[in-house]
């Protein structure tokens, strides 16, 4: 006998469907609130605790005092050089990402296919030796200084330098401005573009008019996607940067380990995940919902 459908079957079909949604999920959830909230938690109570004259963290006392420090100059030194060096590589990898990103949009699906795949090649080796093989290149003895010394250029080294920073993020952080690009460009409607072109536009007032425009939403998420990690960027400083300028990343860990300042390194800590968080949310609301 079949079963007629009721309000009351129909809502007690949505409930098992949420609760077998929920228990699907839990594993997920659990992980969350163990290794990401938890831990959250603790630092973002840390830079509310006090530090005793031996260098102790003490959860009592709550104060600003951590926070009021991020004012210092040299917090702000190191905030500001951050800053700069996370906007030059954003802007190197928009400038080097965007032809090749239309290049490939614009390619026979096949081409396309095998040129997307050479753009996630590096994500198959790990970060951290790709990061290396770029020090053993910009070494003293390196292929980079030989080449420059070769050409005229003097002995060419930067490695230890902010040029050498920005040239590991560019490298490290290149694909993360391609691919959001390539899907925004992907999408286009050329016969826009076709249009513009028939009423007499020239191809760069089309592409200003008309493929700038379409292709912003990825230009803002790619810019995200590469602004936030180059902000706080700890292990391409430490190996190309010899982290003899402190950089966000490299000042937390000095504070925790050498300085013995939890407080402190918690707040810096919190700063940058509340750079994360406004860059996460411009990237929903601006980039991410039209890609």
């Amino acid at each position: 006998m079949t079963e007629v459908a009721t309000p009351g079957l129909e809502l007690q079909a949505e409930r098992a469907e949420s609760r077998r949604g929920f228990l699907l999920g839990l594993p997920a959830v659990v992980y969350l609130v163990v290794f990401f909230v938890i831990p959250l938690g603790i630092v973002i109570a840390y830079s509310f605790a006090t530090r005793t004259r031996t260098g102790r963290t003490e959860l009592r006392d709550w104060n600003l005092e951590a926070y009021e420090r991020l004012g210092e100059s040299v917090v702000r030194a190191v905030a500001f050089r951050s800053l700069w060096i996370a906007v030059a590589s954003t802007l190197i990898c928009l400038a080097l990402a965007y032809p090749l990103a239309y290049f490939i949009s614009t390619r026979k699906p096949a081409t396309r296919n095998l040129l997307l795949v050479a753009v996630m090649i590096p994500f198959w080796s790990n970060f951290l030796i790709r990061t290396y093989a770029w020090r053993v290149l910009l070494d003293s003895d390196g292929l980079f200084t030989r080449v420059a010394a070769e050409v005229g250029f003097g002995d060419g080294r930067i490695l230890f330098t902010n040029k050498a920073v920005i040239l590991g993020l560019v490298y490290g952080y290149l694909p993360f401005m391609v691919l959001p690009l390539y899907a925004a460009i992907e999408r286009i409607d050329w016969s826009l573009v076709e249009g513009a072109r028939d009423l007499y536009a020239s191809g760069w007032a089309a592409f200003r008019r008309v493929v700038w425009p379409l292709s912003k939403p990825g230009v803002i998420a790619g810019s995200i996607l590469v602004f936030v990690p180059s902000f706080g960027a700890y292990v391409t400083p430490a190996i190309l940067g010899g982290n003899k300028k402190g950089l966000v990343g490299s000042y937390i860990v000095d504070q925790f380990m050498d300085a013995r300042n939890g407080p402190l390194g918690a707040s810096l800590s919190v700063m940058v995940l509340a750079v994360m968080l406004i860059g996460t949310l411009v990237y929903f609301r601006q980039g991410g919902r039209n890609l």
